[in-house]
């Protein structure tokens, strides 16, 4: 599908995830979005309480999270850090997240960016029919999944929600936010995955060290 762009409408995108940590694959993907779908600005919402991930004995505390995503996002003025679920009690769920902004900004296009493994899952998110209708789906084209699987997706969840969707063509960067983690309390460098800002304060506050992991648990 192609990102015509409306007159007088904003169009922002939403980078959701719990970054923990965030690394430079979430930035690719954000930048590509940005840059592909002539978006005005890309937020960044950290997951407050995300229903299939309630429990992160390893990971790092909220306002750690935050403060690495504010880290990340400072060299790049169409990023935004939105705290939204981060201050909501309870459990964090998309379809409300996109709710309260449709009703808040009515005069503006969301695009919801989500990366290969979250398109494949969408039928399996808290009312994916919801989130369809509030915002296009933003998918990153990745190589572990061909492209006319991802496509069939697309087209089916196109028919079954009637979904908006464009696929973006991102640098394949072959991390991920379990991964680091584990090469933290291995001891091991993570810089290359990193913002240097945010390799400095993990390593400055031990967030997934050997030591910090095993008094949490």
């Amino acid at each position: 599908m192609e990102a015509g762009r409306k007159p007088g409408i904003r169009r922002i995108g939403i980078m959701g995830g719990t970054f923990d940590p965030i690394h430079n694959g979430h930035l690719a993907l954000a930048d590509a979005a940005y840059r592909q779908l002539t978006l005005d600005e890309v937020l960044f919402l950290p997951a407050g309480n995300p229903p299939h991930k309630r429990t992160r004995p390893e990971g790092a505390t909220d306002s750690q999270r935050l403060a690495m995503v504010q880290y990340a996002i400072s060299d790049y003025p169409q990023f935004v850090l939105d705290q939204e679920e981060m201050r909501r009690g309870g459990l964090s769920y998309t379809k409300d997240t996109l709710l309260r902004m449709k009703d808040e900004k009515p005069d503006t296009e969301f695009f919801f960016i989500i990366g290969a493994d979250s398109l494949m899952a969408m039928d399996t998110w808290y009312h994916p029919e919801i989130i369809c209708r509030c915002c296009h789906l933003a998918a990153a084209i990745r190589d572990e999944y061909p492209l006319e699987v991802l496509q069939g997706k697309a087209s089916e969840l196109e028919q079954r929600y009637h979904a908006s969707i464009f696929m973006l063509n991102t640098p394949r960067i072959p991390i991920s936010s379990t991964e680091l983690r584990r090469l933290c309390r291995e001891g091991r460098s993570i810089r290359s995955y990193v913002p240097a800002a945010v390799a400095d304060f993990i390593e400055k506050n031990d967030i997934y060290g050997s030591q910090a992991y095993n008094e949490r648990l």
